[in-house]
């Protein structure tokens, strides 16, 4: 039996832009428990006189698109937020990304913004879209760095580094690279690296590359100041 490719969501994106401006996305943070567009069609009844052995006969109608919702933490004043507050009313092209790179595209209107802060529990937001028109799945695409990767830490001799890979849209795994002024260091690899003595006066940075079944993407991070003894 083949092995079955059956996923989790997780590392699924939501963005949307307008659609006077459909290639400026706004990226949605924190979101959770997406429901991607589906869509029923009505069925017309065209029964008549001569209907074959008095049998109902049907043909199809118009196809209802649905709606697209998900579930996010929300933070109060976040750009986020504020860019769902200004998406009332106004007509979005937005693009849902699978990890594998599969990306869903289409037209929507914001119809849903309710949020939610019980005493004793997380600040939240359920989000609602209207999808108008039919919804456009593409084939995998190669993955796509929403945010940079950054370092965090202190670039001394010893004390390590640790990198968070920033935010991809259509990325299975990630890969790393550690480089001292522009140059590979071999064999480091990791999610963290140790200045040496060698390091000092240079700056560190670190390669991550995104990838997915067929593609993969690779962005740099942006240097450390010069590391110090």
């Amino acid at each position: 039996m083949a092995d079955t490719k059956a996923s989790i969501g997780y590392g699924i994106t939501f963005e949307f832009a307008d659609a006077t401006t459909p290639t400026v996305f706004t990226y949605i943070a924190e979101i959770y428990d997406v429901t991607p567009p589906s869509d029923s069609t009505d069925t017309v009844d065209v029964t008549h006189m001569q209907s074959p052995n008095k049998t109902r006969e049907f043909i199809d109608g118009l196809t209802d698109p649905g709606e697209m919702s998900f579930e996010m933490n929300l933070a109060p004043g976040s750009d986020s937020d504020k860019a769902l507050i200004a998406a009332k009313g106004k007509r979005k092209w937005c693009r849902l990304t699978y990890p594998n790179g599969v990306q869903t595209l289409f037209f929507g209107v914001r119809t849903t913004y309710e949020r939610a802060a019980p005493t004793d529990d997380k600040i939240t937001a359920t989000v609602t879209f209207k999808v108008s028109g039919e919804p456009v799945q593409t084939d995998p695409a190669a993955p796509r760095n929403i945010s940079v990767p950054v370092i965090s830490g202190v670039a001394k001799v010893g004390a390590p580094l640790t990198v968070d890979q920033g935010i991809w849209a259509g990325s299975l795994s990630f890969t790393y690279q550690w480089k001292v002024d522009g140059t590979n260091v071999s064999g480091e690899t990791g999610l963290s690296y140790i200045p040496v003595t060698g390091d000092i006066g240079k700056g560190v940075s670190v390669q991550v590359t995104g990838a997915n079944d067929g593609f993969n993407t690779a962005t740099t991070s942006v240097e450390t100041a010069d590391v110090v003894a």
